[in-house]
């Protein structure tokens, strides 16, 4: 069939599917985008033919890859979209982004618009010269951020690139970001491509076992132990494995513990859920990961949020399994590793471990830490009058509003770390956080993939600072005119306060982080960001609340509205929800002032807790 190459690529992505346990279901969703003179006249022009393919106008080149992202993870990996752009800025635009799938290991297609293959007319606007050689452009900028990077230097070479291309996106291991480098002469070149390529195909996503041996030495190392404990992360949810994982730990006894990832992998009234961990933790998983003498981790990168910056483990005898699709991930902290599917390593482990139970002393002592933490977390959520809120107040009153299907929607600043500590998941996958990247500004881009991919069913609960909103919010028309609703709540502490409280906490004095503190032509007070208007002026619905009265009336009004709404509400910018592990960052080692000597200090003894890794 004699195609140009980028109608031969829509054309393809289309009949894209995706299967696992026998459900199939399309891969692609269709296609976000901006057009520029490096897209405009060939993608464009295939897309245009084929309205079936979904095509959604975006703000921001990156924004749109936040979008596609939460569409995926939404999807449990078995769905996304592609993202086209133009040359120069609109592909740079998306670097970020593909950083942040790749990290996540979420899958996205990253479809760049390239200098003029044939040179003939180069140097061509927005393109960056080389002195050392013709053939770069700012596309390799994605070669270190992408899981599969390609550029279709020729139309006949797009048929083994879409092939890898599929490989890489539906693989549990490998996903991430994929990137297509499309020369735009290239774009419109024709070839006689095989029928075949645009032939309904089936991907199958398969459920690997682990190796029967490690199965069964660590069934012993789990009967061994007295003291174990779960890391849940985000390999659960995406194995689909939370009621396998429920079933494992009501057998067992053994608690579980979530990474911001895995947050929601079990419900939070399950007896074994001790929450969250690490240094965004609360108390009853970081005391039980303290003493732990086994460590079982499922589907976690074990980042330093997780681990507290590797001082998390204080039992000098502990010992870790893990459970992971990916063999850079399972290897981690000189692990038994289970290379394999979550659920069918659980089923099999479950089977090995049959009789096996927590001694009652331990079972005894952890419920008591979860109480006791419950009990904290219910003093952090309470309800007040007080001027200005906290954070956590906020949080507890929009989490007793959400129903169980609604999602939560946050990725950076304040906000993910009383996140982790106090929201109250109701069913997996109500809990979505992009923490691999902590990428201000995907909270609401983010939102509107999430909106997308569970339409009709749920209302994401996009959460966002004043600081993040101000980034990237774009976004909020977007979803107005698609008509993919989401309720935003904005708090509004000022500034980048999360910064500013590490910043002082570090020793140095707040400096440029709150608004009240940064540079600007006038004195006095800063003027304030009337964010409802703003959001109105995007075609939302909006509302500023001063009060936690005024917000839960606000929530019952955004819950019947027609369109994307927003909710903004004045927060306290020092007060956060307290934690009790620690996390290493730089500090100078010298300074004239003694807080930040002291501060110091305090790092060279974190350091010394931390453990090798064998």
């Amino acid at each position: 069939m004699k195609k140009t190459m980028a109608q031969a690529l829509v054309e393809f992505l289309k009949v894209q599917h995706v299967a696992r346990d026998g459900r199939q279901q399309p891969f692609f969703a269709g296609c976000f985008g901006i057009f520029g003179h490096g897209n405009v006249a060939g993608v464009g022009e295939a897309l245009q033919e084929n309205p079936d393919f979904r095509y959604y106008q975006a703000r921001n080149e990156q924004s749109m890859v936040h979008s596609a992202i939460g569409y995926a993870k939404m999807k449990n990996r078995l769905g996304t979209l592609a993202c086209t752009s133009s040359i120069g800025p609109g592909a740079t635009n998306m670097v970020t982004g593909a950083a942040t799938a790749t990290i996540n290991r979420l899958p996205v297609l990253l479809l760049p618009g390239d200098i003029f293959s044939n040179r003939k007319v180069a140097p061509v606007l927005q393109q960056l010269e080389a002195p050392w050689s013709h053939d770069v452009s700012v596309n390799d900028c994605f070669r270190p951020v992408s899981t599969y990077w390609d550029r279709i230097n020729r139309p006949d070479q797009l048929v083994p690139a879409l092939m890898e291309t599929m490989r890489v996106l539906t693989s549990p291991a490998s996903t991430g970001a994929v990137t297509l480098c499309l020369p735009q002469d290239v774009q419109t070149e024709a070839y006689d491509y095989p029928e075949r390529l645009f032939e309904p195909r089936v991907w199958d996503v398969p459920r690997a076992r682990p190796d029967a041996g490690l199965v069964q030495r660590a069934a012993a190392w789990i009967r061994a132990s007295e003291r174990p404990l779960i890391i849940a992360g985000g390999g659960v949810l995406y194995s689909e494995a939370s009621a396998t994982l429920q079933a494992f730990v009501e057998a067992t006894g053994i608690p579980v513990s979530e990474t911001k990832a895995g947050k929601g992998a079990l419900p939070h009234d399950r007896p074994q859920v001790l929450g969250a961990v690490g240094f965004s933790g609360g108390t009853a998983a970081n005391l039980v990961a303290r003493d732990a003498d086994l460590i079982i981790g499922i589907g976690t990168r074990y980042t330093d949020f997780t681990t507290a910056s590797k001082t998390q483990f204080q039992n000098p005898d502990v010992r870790f399994i893990n459970i992971n699709v990916a063999e850079l991930d399972a290897y981690k902290h000189a692990a038994l590793p289970l290379q394999g599917d979550a659920r069918v390593v659980l089923e099999e482990l479950a089977e090995a471990t049959a009789g096996y139970r927590v001694p009652s002393s331990f079972g005894q002592q952890v419920d008591a830490w979860r109480d006791a933490w419950i009990a904290e977390t219910d003093s952090q959520r309470a309800a007040t009058d007080a001027i200005p809120l906290r954070q956590g107040h906020v949080l507890g009153v929009v989490n007793d509003f959400t129903r169980p299907q609604d999602v939560v929607v946050c990725a950076a600043g304040s906000l993910p770390g009383d996140l982790h500590k106090l929201w109250r998941t109701k069913q997996p996958g109500g809990f979505h956080l992009e923490y691999g990247y902590s990428c201000m500004g995907y909270e609401i881009a983010g939102g509107w993939g999430n909106a997308m991919a569970n339409a009709g069913t749920s209302t994401p609960m996009v959460m966002v600072g004043d600081g993040g909103y101000l980034m990237m919010n774009s976004d909020i028309y977007s979803s107005v005119l698609t008509g993919h609703k989401m309720i935003v709540v904005v708090c509004d502490n000022g500034g980048f306060a999360v910064i500013n409280r590490l910043q002082e906490f570090k020793g140095t004095p707040g400096f440029n982080n709150l608004f009240k503190d940064c540079r600007r032509a006038e004195p006095g007070s800063p003027r304030l960001v009337d964010f409802a208007k703003h959001a109105e002026s995007m075609g939302a619905h909006a509302r500023h609340c001063e009060s936690l009265a005024d917000l839960e009336a606000a929530l019952d009004w955004a819950r019947g509205t027609d369109r994307t709404t927003v909710l903004s509400i004045a927060t306290e910018a020092y007060t956060w929800t307290p934690g009790d592990a620690d996390w290493d960052l730089g500090v100078p080692e010298i300074s004239e002032r003694e807080t930040v000597r002291a501060a110091r200090a305090h790092q060279e003894d974190i350091r010394a807790k931390q453990r090798v890794g064998v």
